[in-house]
């Protein structure tokens, strides 16, 4: 039987496993799928005919092989998950009887978070959009959400008209989780000048989105991440910047500045501290960068 009819099958199989028996949404059916299939097209250069002769030396090969191509850590790192998932599959239906990726530790989580800006950088980033045009004061308001609120780039995009009061925002998180997010000031001044100047000019009866493309349409995560990426470019900001880089630099500004962890957590809508724990990692390691370079005796 050839390499690509067996891969072919076991791809099927998994699919499946993961959408039906694991509950995965299709968003991350989908994702582990092409990061699967990423890998499988990297070692259709060796001469290899089944799973069983997949080592761990080839699984090392091809996360050095995207690291030296230019993918970020956490790329290679979501890339390693799929891996894992699909091996702990191939075992389980013992199609393989050695699992090579079990040795394989995933980089600690804080490590691949996506770089802080720092105050000025979010300035600068808020600057860049024009108040002279709808898709400019959309985008502010969009910039002021992300950064001021902490949402996640889809909470944003999914927000309605309705969600939005002069205190709090209204999302659906992860798990279809409800939570109400403080709005301060400023992003609540980009909401409502977007609102008069230029959603005022859709039927909010029938389309209830709060953010819309030009054409009228509900604005979504892709135009929103290009969006972000251009105006960081337009600003000079050398960093790898993305609508998630917005919500970390959130939660690390607030720590900084004497938020309580907890409250942070309820903020991003995290299920447990575990997950907001990590923020305090990147702050230890400002700490030491800041004692290494200050302290007279580092």
């Amino acid at each position: 039987m050839k390499y690509e009819y067996i891969v072919k099958e076991a791809l099927a199989e998994f699919t499946a496993y993961i959408s039906s028996e694991k509950g995965l949404s299709p968003l991350t059916v989908e994702a582990y799928s092409r990061d699967i299939a990423a890998f499988i097209a990297f070692l259709s250069r060796f001469a290899i005919d089944d799973f069983v002769s997949i080592t761990s030396d080839l699984i090392v090969a091809f996360l050095a092989h995207m690291q030296a191509t230019g993918y970020s850590s956490a790329t290679i790192c979501r890339h390693l998950i799929a891996i894992k998932v699909l091996f702990r599959f191939l075992t389980g239906e013992q199609i393989v009887t050695k699992n090579p990726s079990s040795h394989l530790e995933s980089p600690k989580l804080w490590q691949l978070l996506p770089e802080i800006l720092t105050a000025e950088e979010i300035k600068a980033l808020l600057a860049q959009p024009s108040m002279s045009s709808e898709s400019g004061v959309r985008d502010r308001a969009i910039l002021e959400v992300l950064y001021g609120a902490g949402l996640r780039v889809s909470e944003a995009c999914l927000l309605t008209i309705y969600d939005v009061t002069d205190e709090f925002l209204r999302t659906m998180g992860k798990g279809s989780q409800e939570r109400l997010v403080p709005i301060g000031r400023y992003a609540l001044a980009a909401i409502d000048r977007y609102l008069s100047l230029y959603r005022c000019r859709y039927d909010s009866e029938k389309l209830l989105t709060l953010f819309l493309s030009t054409r009228g349409r509900p604005i979504n995560r892709v135009a929103v991440w290009k969006m972000v990426k251009g105006y960081a470019k337009k600003a000079s900001i050398t960093k790898n910047v993305s609508p998630h880089s917005m919500r970390h630099s959130f939660a690390t500004h607030l720590l900084e500045n004497g938020a309580d962890l907890r409250v942070i957590q309820e903020l991003l809508g995290h299920a447990t501290i575990a997950s907001t724990d990590r923020y305090t990692q990147v702050n230890r390691r400002q700490l030491q960068r800041s004692f290494t370079a200050f302290h007279p005796r580092p």
